[in-house]
């Protein structure tokens, strides 16, 4: 296959490991016959630098003409103080808008070897941890109608959570066929007890559960599934749910897998076009210092291979090279513990390309 990707290096330490995800890329293009195309463009804290604003409409050009794209991270302490429009953070919400993007796609896997490292008790985690968030991306308060005003108690603001029977459809839809390809087994997280949002919410995902009669759908309130993320997250598969309680509990689920540098993540639209990123953020205290894990990101590379491109062996090769270096000892600073191997940002590139 001949693929052209558009790299979005970003801010903090996002060039750096960025940079391992292209020579890994490269190596699975050797190894396996396919050519990579890379075209860099600028959106976040660079592209406000450069261009005044978080995301050109050359960068979105590019990013559409792609047949995948791959950020890293933005955002940094630098641009903290400027307003909400114009934040590097803008330019992940911009571009999900633009490309069509609305199933984000979290997985928070445990590997034995990082057992350690993971803050719940042994044995609740004893069975493992291999759980798929499957959040709305494009909808809810994130995107809805928000203002100020001011009332007799001072300053108001509001954000307004709204979601139509088709943009549940879709993302239910995307929930229930991931779930047919693992366990067969699908949580739907909601509010529908307080939230009118919610009800429309449930209703619909139990209308699209027909279609998929192999799937054991079950409920939880969000506040509860919370807990029990934590309480039996051995318990879970496939999580579908909005976009605000998507971002907070897949951040949650994040922190059984023992480092935020561990979780990759996909955000899916229609098409084969997705945009694929770590879950981590820019981490500017610690650019350019060689510390940085890049695991995630080329855990990324590897969902890349297999929900654009079809190509699973490929992304099984990433992901096995990955276990194996792991099970070796290597361990970057965040998940470094006695005993272990400690090693850097390129050193750790390295040791994965050399195990494929």
């Amino acid at each position: 296959m001949n693929l052209n990707i558009a790299l979005v290096p970003g801010d903090g330490i996002g060039p750096e490991v960025l940079d391992q995800n292209v020579l890994v890329l490269n190596k699975i293009g050797e190894k396996f016959g396919h050519s990579f195309k890379y075209t860099e463009v600028d959106a976040g804290g660079i592209a406000i630098d450069k261009w005044g604003e978080p995301l050109p409409k050359k960068t979105i050009d590019i990013c559409k003409a792609s047949d995948s794209v791959f950020l890293a991270a933005v955002g940094g302490w630098k641009w903290d103080t400027l307003p909400g429009d114009m934040r590097p953070e803008r330019a992940l919400l911009g571009l999900r808008g633009e490309l069509g993007l609305y199933a984000n796609l979290r997985p928070a896997t445990l590997h034995k070897s990082l057992a350690d490292a993971c803050p719940l008790k042994p044995e609740l985690v004893k069975d493992g941890v291999d759980i798929m968030v499957v959040r709305e991306l494009t909808g809810g308060m994130y995107f809805g109608e928000k203002g100020r005003k001011q009332t007799d108690m001072g300053e108001a603001a509001w954000d307004t959570e709204m979601y139509s029977v088709e943009e549940v459809k879709r993302i239910a839809r995307s929930a229930f066929d991931i779930a047919m390809k693992r366990k067969k087994k699908l949580t739907n997280v909601d509010k529908q007890n307080v939230l009118e949002s919610s009800r429309l919410w449930r209703s619909v995902v139990l209308e699209v559960a027909k279609e998929y009669p192999e799937v054991e759908l079950d409920h939880l309130y969000v506040d509860n599934a919370s807990m029990q993320l934590i309480m039996r997250p051995s318990t879970f598969d496939v999580i579908v749910t909005s976009n605000i309680f998507g971002d907070i509990l897949s951040d949650e689920a994040s922190q059984m897998t023992g480092s935020i540098g561990m979780l990759p993540s996909a955000s899916l639209g229609k098409g084969s076009l997705g945009m694929y990123e770590p879950v981590h953020g820019s981490a500017p205290d610690i650019a350019g210092k060689d510390i940085a894990n890049p695991i995630a990101t080329i855990l990324s590379g590897a969902m890349m291979l297999k929900y654009s491109f079809g190509l699973a062996e490929e992304a099984n090769a990433i992901e096995n090279s990955v276990t194996k270096v792991l099970d070796e000892g290597y361990r970057t600073a965040d998940i470094m513990s006695e005993g272990m191997k400690k090693v850097g940002t390129k050193e750790m590139g390295r040791l994965i390309i050399d195990r494929i």
